[in-house]
């Protein structure tokens, strides 16, 4: 498959970009998107702030003994979301295949597209759309998979473009520190670098069954990625895509207390069930339906997020404008849709360091003893069934 051509394009600092859109006085100035207090976390920074070692997920307290000067803003997804939204509908009105990796990054396949110069020619003008449409920065690499292309646009970023012809994957990515590739964590860098390795140079040059003896099928997709190789497909974007859980009672009820509980017990195992994705949800649809069988619902845009308590909150918020009738209950159910790709980090404008390790440590458990292992004592008990669609 080398005669593919796929891009990828991500927006540089995306929330810092969009604060600075807002007030262009914050523009060249050391700034920090995270909680509105010192016990949050950095959800992102600009490149000045980065210069003094501040990152994305440190704590706010941290980030501010790194950087005194540092202007600290509390961040606004439901403006992030809509400045996503539009730059999605410019790369969806362009392009043949696109895939939203997140709320600030996409993969297009352009394979076919009148060559590799003319498909170049097409992503320079495509970077000029959505900067004059926006006024949004935006980074794009163009190669023959999504790995290299990755790669490529954090070597680019800022506002930068970069091509790696058919042919030259391997001498570009020679060079760069193992941790560029995109699979490799705090972890496996650590494990590489006790075995010596810690540039991708070095594991272009091992056998790929020494990787695969070393660390399993893992270590054999590393290998793969180092040397350039990487067929995994663009995914088209489904916005509609969703999970969804509902469960009807054996007998009708008015209990309206264990309604909500049952609710709450459907919204923490959604929102799990997103972490374990990779996924967030931009939509929250909330159903009733009576003993007399009409059905009603009530849907609500938000800002991508896949927090428990952001989702339960606003499951029972729409339960309390739905339930009106005040007559019996067959069935309640909740669909989480509008699914992108992304991190429960970005969401955590409120979330303490440590809730963010509690929230880490119960996913981990739940990972290992099953989805029900660790739940709210408020949730003990509550079944119901769950759908993806």
């Amino acid at each position: 498959m080398n005669d593919r051509a796929v891009a990828h394009m991500d927006l540089d600092s995306f929330f810092v970009s969009v604060e600075c859109l807002r007030d262009s006085r914050l523009k060249g100035l050391p700034l920090i998107i995270g909680g509105g207090s010192d016990r949050g976390v950095v959800s992102s920074c600009s490149y000045e702030a980065r210069r003094f070692g501040v990152r994305s997920a440190m704590p706010v307290k941290l980030a501010r003994r790194l950087c005194p000067d540092a202007i600290v803003i509390g961040g606004d997804m439901e403006l992030y979301t809509r400045y996503s939204a539009m730059v999605t509908e410019i790369v969806k009105g362009a392009s043949p295949l696109y895939e939203k990796a997140s709320v600030d990054e996409f993969y297009l396949d352009l394979t076919g597209m009148d060559r590799f110069f003319g498909t170049w020619k097409w992503m320079v003008e495509l970077k000029q759309k959505v900067v004059r449409e926006t006024g949004l920065p935006i980074t794009f690499a163009l190669s023959t998979n999504k790995t290299v292309s990755k790669i490529g646009t954090g070597e680019a970023k800022p506002d930068g473009q970069l091509k790696v012809p058919i042919g030259e994957e391997r001498p570009f990515l020679s060079p760069l520190p193992v941790n560029r590739i995109p699979m490799i964590g705090n972890k496996t860098y650590a494990a590489l670098c006790s075995m010596g390795i810690r540039t991708i140079s070095t594991l272009q040059e091992m056998p790929a069954n020494a990787m695969h003896q070393m660390m399993g099928q893992n270590g054999l997709i590393i290998w793969k990625k180092a040397n350039g190789i990487d067929e995994t497909p663009v995914q088209p974007y489904q916005e509609h895509k969703s999970i969804s859980t509902e469960n009807t009672f054996e007998v009708d009820t008015i209990d309206i207390k264990m309604v909500r509980t049952l609710l709450a017990a459907m919204s923490e195992k959604l929102a799990y069930k997103l972490r374990r994705k990779n996924r967030l949800t931009g939509c929250i649809t909330v159903k009733v339906r009576y003993s007399d069988f009409n059905t009603e619902t009530k849907q609500l845009k938000i800002p991508y997020t896949s927090n428990d308590k952001t989702i339960m909150d606003h499951v029972q918020r729409l339960f309390e404008l739905l339930y009106q009738r005040r007559m019996l209950v067959r069935l309640v159910g909740v669909r989480l849709s509008d699914l992108v790709s992304g991190s429960y980090q970005i969401s955590l404008f409120e979330d303490t360091p440590s809730n963010i390790e509690l929230y880490q440590v119960m996913d981990r458990i739940r990972n290992r003893f099953g989805s029900t292992a660790v739940q709210r004592a408020t949730t003990l008990g509550a079944s119901f069934r769950e759908y993806d669609k």
